[in-house]
Parts: structure tokens; sequence; C-alpha cells
């Protein structure tokens, strides 16, 4: 085990594990659900039990289709069936002997308090622990399914002396792993333990001198619960606490974890130990069924199909992964997610110059806002961006934004620098960058609460911060002294932060418009939008980084192409950007050598908004197809390793390139199908959300759209680039015509009201407007290990 990663005292034994909490409320043989009393797989992955409707429900099979296998034993984080809740999250795969199972477990609240240090020590996420399934005999097989239509791993594992089944899930409404095992003959020795890991940051990069992790944990058991509880230095802590209930040949297992910051860890203890108390002393079947009814509401949201299945089926695994690592009212996606990464573990905190932003970008596109924790983080803790700020510039009026920093926006002991300094950073635009995503919720929903709320108040005090070192120079334009393009070269007039400050001051003023509030810093934020200093190019290259620093070789970050992709600045339709647009992206991706997987992705969304989709999707598939570029590839089970590291991000933005094929909408104009490839003749997607508060269901079969039916949530104007040959009709919801606006070749105007929808059609057909899974075009495994 590596260096960084200590073990400790082990917790449990096959008598100490397993006890009796009572019979007066404590399930037993004859009360047992069927979830705990058979937890292996059926043939077909299914066990009758989910109350999910009948065969015909598509977006059930569509989902369960997305199973990950397992035939051979996962070795570790890269390979192993992974759950969560947004907050507690476990990996599984194989112990430390042949004769053991590991069940790591980590969760996204738990970490450090000494902000004395950067955030990556100081505020570092904290290893847990692992539970181990010590078996009689060696493993000598296994049979896992992780579906996840029901957010569940079950199967078999086979040992030379038997075979467990099991079954395991982390329940969506509270804080708890569940998990259902039933011996055969030769393995009624299994038996639980619980492993504590040292309570130290795992980041070896800028360590310290002086730093010293946290004291160990308190090992006990309180009425035959097992807790580990774990004192913090700076107070508070957490408890994990676990135990397994017995009847007949079926045992359950329950783990629940506890963090306390402020508070007292004889407080977490007490919590954590009444929550396994009370969950083993009644049947598991209400709570499952609660957390399965949870995640088949989720999954019905949105529905995206395409004819590879191979990378449908990892879209579906990455709605799934968002799903486990964040929530809208928990903590920001951090680079592990809910998850702990037992080698690989340099990143233990939130990366703000790229990585969080790309990798919550799939939640407004897939319709799911109650996973959007980036917007809650800054309406929860606006008050801690000051801390980012140098302290010589912290007026009060200018917010900053540091990473690392930890899910509370506290970047630890240190800020973003000072532009024209020597204390230059990468930091300067993460802010900014951070609240296009909550602009992006915004427009969405048009719900004006997060306008008001949270994006023009922190929005204004990001741009005032840039705009104390904005300087005006002879030509009379607004200048930049030397910033750095992330993980490039310092520069002056740096394209990233230009781009950024530009699409900042131009949604200040549309905001305050939209808003009737005006704001007596809008003459200054008119006369940087007016005079603020275009973007260095060359003739070869297109946009560079900044004044006479040229991209002169293979650059992973895209970060001077903000203003082509994410920001949308320039437009495909208009033809005085397209030059500039398509050198500047020829270039960039010239030079892949030093790419890694976002790059892809990204590089995939970009080719979409330039509607070049036969090399958006080949950039899509080389990614998917597990190609490493650097030593940098994705997993079989759909995580991403960078050199050891795990990082979420870079799979949950190749999430966003199908979202980007399938349905755009910036430039107040929604267009349907708009990126798709020859090679994708079908497609069919429902409920995908589009800018304008926009439901968007529609169906490609044979290389052309057939019909697009588009829901209002919020009575915005409708300008649809639909993409249907010939002449259409338009509809209302009772098939009564409704009046359009042609705008142009397959685009229309429609005035729809709040709640009302309109169907386009080809005229004279009638098709059937429900989403399908589309047929495939080849041959594809599932992921996992399944051979």
């Amino acid at each position: 085990m590596s260096g960084q990663v200590t073990r400790r005292r082990v917790l449990g034994s096959a008598a100490g594990a397993t006890v009796a909490l009572g019979t007066g409320g404590a399930w037993t043989a004859a009360s047992r659900t069927a979830w705990a009393s058979a937890p292996g797989a059926s043939p077909d992955g299914t066990d009758g039990t989910d109350g999910a409707g009948n065969a015909g429900d598509v977006c059930r099979a569509y989902v369960r289709d997305a199973a990950m296998r397992w035939h051979r034993l996962p070795r570790g984080w890269q390979e192993a069936p992974f759950l969560g809740n947004g907050g507690l999250g476990c990996q599984v795969y194989a112990g430390e002997s042949a004769r053991t199972l590991k069940v790591m477990l980590s969760h996204t609240r738990v970490q450090d308090q000494r902000g004395q240090w950067r955030a990556g020590t100081g505020y570092s996420r904290l290893p847990v622990g692992y539970l181990t399934l010590t078996l009689e005999g060696e493993v000598s097989g296994v049979d896992w399914t992780l579906d996840l239509w029901q957010a569940e791993l079950r199967g078999t594992v086979t040992t030379t002396r038997g075979s467990v089944a099991l079954r395991a899930l982390v329940r969506t409404d509270i804080d708890t792993l569940l998990v259902s095992t039933s011996p055969s003959g030769g393995e009624e020795g299994a038996a639980w333990s619980f492993t504590w890991l040292e309570a130290g940051t795992t980041r070896t990069s800028g360590k310290p001198a002086d730093y010293r992790p946290n004291d160990p944990p308190r090992t006990a058991s309180s009425g035959g619960v097992e807790f580990c509880e774990q004192p913090l230095l700076a107070g508070g802590g957490w408890t994990t606490a676990w135990a397994e209930q017995r009847a007949g040949t079926g045992r359950l297992l329950a783990a629940h974890l506890v963090y306390r910051f402020p508070g007292k860890v004889a407080d977490a203890t007490r919590a954590a130990v009444g929550a396994v108390r009370r969950t083993l002393a009644r049947p598991p079947e209400e709570p499952v069924s609660r957390h399965r009814e949870w995640w088949h509401a989720y999954y019905r949201r949105s529905f995206l199909s395409v004819p590879d299945k191979r990378v449908q089926r990892f879209y579906v695994i990455q709605l799934y992964k968002l799903a486990c690592a964040t929530r809208a009212d928990g903590p920001a996606i951090s680079e592990w997610g809910a998850w702990f990464p037992e080698v690989g573990n340099n990143w233990p905190a939130l990366w703000w110059n790229l990585n969080v932003q790309i990798g919550m970008a799939p939640v407004h596109g897939s319709n799911h806002p109650e996973l959007d924790s980036v917007t809650g983080a800054f309406r929860r803790f606006e008050d801690n961006l000051p801390l980012s700020v140098p302290e010589e510039y912290r007026d009060g009026h200018g917010y900053a934004l540091g990473h690392p920093s930890d899910w509370q926006l506290r970047p630890g002991a240190h800020d973003v620098g000072v532009p024209g300094s020597d204390r230059i950073t990468d930091n300067f635009g993460n802010l900014i960058w951070g609240l296009h995503h909550v602009w992006l919720g915004y427009r969405h929903s048009l719900d004006r609460r997060v306008l008001r709320d949270v994006l023009v108040p922190v929005l204004a005090k990001a741009v005032h911060f840039y705009s104390l070192f904005l300087h005006e120079g002879r030509d009379g334009k607004l200048h930049l002294p030397k910033t750095r393009s992330p993980e490039y070269a310092d520069a002056e007039d740096c394209t990233y932060d230009l781009s950024l400050i530009r699409w900042a001051v131009a949604t200040l003023l549309g905001s305050t418009r939209l808003l009737r509030s005006p704001d007596p810093r809008e003459k200054r934020w008119r006369d940087i939008h007016r005079r603020l200093t275009p973007y260095a190019r060359d003739p070869e290259q297109g946009v560079i980084i900044g004044a006479a620093v040229p991209l002169a070789g293979s650059h992973r970050h895209h970060s001077h192409l903000l203003w082509l992709h994410p920001l949308r600045e320039a437009s495909w339709e208009r033809a005085g950007d397209r030059e500039v647009m398509r050198r500047s992206m020829a270039h960039w991706v010239s030079m892949r050598e030093r790419w890694h997987g976002y790059s892809f992705a990204v590089g995939s969304s970009m080719y979409s908004a330039m509607a070049e989709p036969e090399r958006a999707l080949d950039l899509l598939t080389f990614f998917t197809d597990l190609n490493a570029v650097d030593d940098c590839r994705m997993t079989v089970n759909t995580m991403y390793r960078e050199g050891k590291n795990l990082a979420l991000e870079s799979p949950l933005a190749g999430a966003q390139s199908m979202l980007d094929m399938a349905v755009q909408s910036h430039d107040g104009v929604v267009r349907v199908f708009p990126s798709v490839s020859e090679r994708w003749p079908d497609a069919s997607v429902a409920s995908l959300r589009a800018q304008g508060g926009f439901l968007v269901d529609a169906d490609r079969a044979g290389g052309r759209t057939r019909w697009v039916r588009v829901h209002s949530e919020a009575g915005a104007p409708l300008v649809l680039d639909h993409g249907i040959p010939g002449s259409v009709e338009v509809l209302d919801e009772r098939g009564r015509p409704l009046p359009r606006r042609e705008r142009g070749h397959g685009r229309i105007a429609v005035d729809l009201q709040r709640g009302a929808s309109a169907l386009v059609v080809a005229h004279g057909k009638r098709p059937d407007v429900a989403p399908r899974d589309v047929p495939p075009t080849g041959e594809a495994a599932p992921w996992g290990l399944p051979a």
C-alpha cells in the first residue's frame, strides 16, 4: 500500500460484528424482505421487486441496459463498482489478501479544518477507512452487476470454499451503507471488520514541514454497534459506526458516518450509533423502496439515446455518477466526487481553474437542477469569497476564488495573487468562470431569483477585483498587466482573463436591464465593455495566449479559447466569426501530444459549436474507447486516471459533449440535433433542458429529424431550429395549428405561454412522439470487467 495511506487497527470479528438489537422492533427471519433475503442477481439482472412499471417502460429498460458488469475481481478504484448519495460514497474491490473484499468508504464533507495552510492541505478531504469482508476461501470469481436503475450492486463472490451472494446500496436519504449477504455452505464464517485510515492529507505537493496528521481515533462499541471516533485537531470530527444483523441465513450490515464541525465528535458518535441501531431495528423494505423511487424519478427527468450503445451507456453512467457525487444542497463536486482513491490521491479538494466548471456542466442540459451544487455553494458561502482576495485589496467591494478551495469556498492560507506583480497565479479567473455556470443555470430556468440573489451580487464584486488592475494604454484601450493563462504561460492582456471580463460586464449590464434594477457601477461596466482591448491574434494561429505570447506547443487546457466555448462570444452563424474560430481551433487541435481526457471532451463540444459533427464524434469516441494520451485514460468503470490520480471532470465533460450534439440553445435559438454525426442515423431525446426554460423532445431516423416537441416552463419567446426537411406543421397539445413565423430554412418563431407545448412535424405526418431507445449500429460490451 502507498506510504500516503497508513493501515491502522482493525475493528470487529465474526463474533463482534454480529449483534442482536432486541426482538421488539428488529426484523426476523419471518419479516425479511426480498431485498435482504435474496441478494444475488437473477439471470436477467432483475429481481422483480423494483415496483417500476412494466416491461414496456422505455426509460427503465434504457437505464438497465447501461448496467455495469464484473466477471473478474476489480483490483482498485480504477476498476471498481461505486455507490454514493452526494455525501457517503463507497467502492468495492479486492482486499489485502486473496480471502478478502474491500469496501472503501469516503464522504464529501469529511475534511480537515486547519486553515493556516492552503486548502489542499489545511482543508484537505481526509480518508475514512474501509470495511473488509473476510471469507473462508480464496476468491476464485465474481459475477456482479451495478444496476444503475436501482443504484445498487448485486451478485455473487465465488471462493474455493463456497460462495457469498451480496447486494449493496448507499441510501439516497441518509448516509448509510446497506450490504446484504447470504453465504453458502463452506462460507458461513464470512465476517466483516473495519480498518481506519490515518486522518491526514494525502496531498504531497507543497506539504508544510510542520504538518502532522490528526490524532488516531478511538474505537469502541455501544450496545452491539462498533464505532470508530476520529477527532480533529481543530475540533469536531467524525464517527463511522457499523453492525450486522442476522436472521436465518441472511445477514444485513449497516454502516453510517456522521461528521461534526463545528461541534463535538462525541455528538457524531451518538448520532452514528443511533442511526445504525434504527436502521437494523426494522426491515429494510421501506428505506430501500424510497431509495429506488428517488433514483427512478431521477432518471425519468430526461432521456438521450444514440446508436452507439457503448457511448449511450457511458452517458447514463455519467448521470448516475453525478447524482452519486453531488446534490444541490451538498458540497460542490471535487476531483474525487464521493470517493477516496486509495492510490492516486494528490487532489483532495476543489479545483476551480477548470475542473469543477466542466465536471458540473451536464446538470443543465440533462435537466438535473437538483444536482447544481455550484450555485448552492455561491449562495451559501459567498461570505468566504473575500478570503481569496489579497489582503491589501480587501476593500469590501471585491471577490475572488482561489484553487484549491474546500467545499465552503475557503482557500486556506493563500490568495489569488496580484496581477502584474511577482505573485502571479492562474487563479484570477476562477470565480467568474464558476459564475458562468450559475448564469447557465439561470438561462436554463429563467428563475430570476438566481440572477438577483446569486449571480449579480457576486459577479459585480468579481469584476471589481479585476477592474483594480485594468489600465488605459496609449491606444485608449483598457489593458491587463501580466497574468497567467492556466497551465501555459504568463502574458499581458491574457486572452483567458480578457474573455472572462468581457463576458462578465456584458452579463451584468444585461442582467440589470432585465431586473430593472439600475446599479451605480453600470458606468464602469459600460466603459470596460466598450474599451477592453481585443484579443491578441496571429495570422496562422488565430487567437493566441496573450500579447506577444503564441501557443507554441501542445496545451491540454483550453484557457485561451474560452471565448469560443463555453462563453460563446463568437458564433458560427456569424460569417465574420467563422475564420477566427476555425484557425484558432485548428491550431490548438494540431498539437495533441499533451492533451488529457477533458481536452478531447471539450474539443468535441467546440466542434459541435462549429457545426462539425464528424470531428466532434471522433474526439468523443477516441476518449471513450480507453485510448491513453500522456499516461491518462478513461478507466473501465468510466472513472478517469490522470497518471495515478482520480479526476472526475473528464468523463463528466464527455456527457456534456453528447448533450451539445443533441441540443444547443445559445444566442436565443434552440437547435435540435445540431451536431449529430452521419454515423448516428437515429437519435431520440426527451426533456433535455434548453436555455429559455424549454424542455425538448425530438426524434431522428434514417439521418432525418422526424419531429420536435418543445415545452415552455417560463413563457419565453421560442426560436426553434428544428431541422425537419420540407414544409412543417406546428401543433399545440390538442393537435390544433399554432401560429408561427418563418425565420429561414428550418427555423421558426413560436409564441408559447408558460406551460404550453408545440409539436413540429413534417406536413401531413402524425408520428408516434414517444421516446425510444434507438437501434444499435453494432455490438457493444458493457462497461466494467465483463469478460
